[in-house]
């Protein structure tokens, strides 16, 4: 994660005026969703909206990796807890490994003071040249607004965040973070709206995960040193335990072994299919709407890190 200098200036113009802008916001995310089912109605477009997310319990398809005793179960193991305190965080990881497929959590995240406390949400590969997705939640003092950091790893590559602010407090309910993944694009969604998408850009010289299984991780841990403004914000650690709770543990994946370069069923799974093989209009339509409104870096256009652009960013939309 590098360290950028935007935040003072982001938290200065996105505060003035929370609780009005959060009212438009929502009252604007309304308004373009009742737009977007009109074209939709209209056009006969078809939508590639990923398959709905199907609930389960968490033993079903996830076990915890460390600090056992930092995550409480609910509703008969439906719902999760993972505790942060200033001893442990805590974690835990999917039972099988996939080579693509559709993955998807239901978070709502720490409440209050979360200064320095990181939420992750992420797909990794084993090996040393690993491949890796990620949702990292980046806490805040109280009132900020969280930020929600984007990477790619491939090929042990990484250095591709993107950041945005949400346009809705994620304290106060659940919303659902979800990757689409097959052999021509990542999709990132937050609540079906689609806030970043890294295609397959083999042909121009950049790697794309494809042959390396991959987990899903979810942890809850201290990352004073550079969660928040750089590392300038502490954790504050009166306001412990930091709680973040989870359901949903949906996995639609091919699973394979970790050695595994494809699956039996690759290429006839719904997400193979045309449909999820791009985003529709519709979708770019709101990816831009991201763009414009709520992305605060991007390293598509950092020039001091990049002075000579990421040969991938044009495809992906990011310019």
């Amino acid at each position: 994660m590098g360290a950028c200098d935007f935040e003072t200036c982001g938290f200065l113009l996105l505060l003035n005026t929370q609780r009005e802008r959060e009212r438009e916001i929502d009252m604007a995310s309304f308004l373009w969703s009742l737009c977007l089912s009109f074209l939709f109605l209209v056009s006969g477009a078809r939508s590639a909206q990923p398959k709905k997310p199907v609930d389960v319990q968490f033993s079903k398809n996830y076990v915890p990796t460390w600090a056992f005793d930092h995550i409480k179960y609910f509703n008969g193991g439906a719902e999760a807890q993972l505790i942060l305190d200033k001893y442990t965080g805590t974690g835990f990881q999917s039972k099988g490994s996939y080579l693509f497929g559709h993955f998807s959590m239901h978070i709502k995240m720490v409440a209050g003071d979360s200064a320095g406390v990181v939420t992750a949400f992420y797909l990794s590969s084993q090996n040393s040249e690993h491949d890796e997705i990620d949702f990292e939640f980046l806490g805040n003092r109280t009132g900020q607004p969280y930020i929600l950091q984007t990477n790619v790893f491939t090929g042990g590559k990484g250095n591709r965040e993107q950041r945005i602010y949400l346009w809705f407090d994620p304290t106060k309910a659940y919303h659902t973070y979800s990757v689409l993944w097959n052999m021509y694009q990542i999709a990132f969604f937050v609540d079906d709206v689609p806030i970043r998408v890294f295609k397959n850009s083999k042909d121009i010289g950049v790697k794309f995960p494809f042959d390396q299984p991959m987990k899903i991780y979810s942890s809850l841990w201290n990352a004073d040193d550079l969660a928040t403004r750089g590392g300038l914000e502490k954790t504050d650690w009166s306001k412990a335990p930091f709680v973040a709770s989870y359901k949903g543990f949906h996995i639609d994946g091919c699973e394979a072994s970790v050695n595994a370069k494809f699956c039996e069923t690759q290429g006839k799974r719904w997400w193979d299919q045309k449909a999820f093989q791009d985003l529709d209009a519709a979708q770019y339509k709101r990816l831009k709407w991201v763009r414009q409104k709520y992305t605060i870096y991007n390293y598509c256009t950092d020039r001091v890190r990049f002075p000579n652009t990421p040969v991938e960013c044009k495809r992906d939309h990011d310019i």
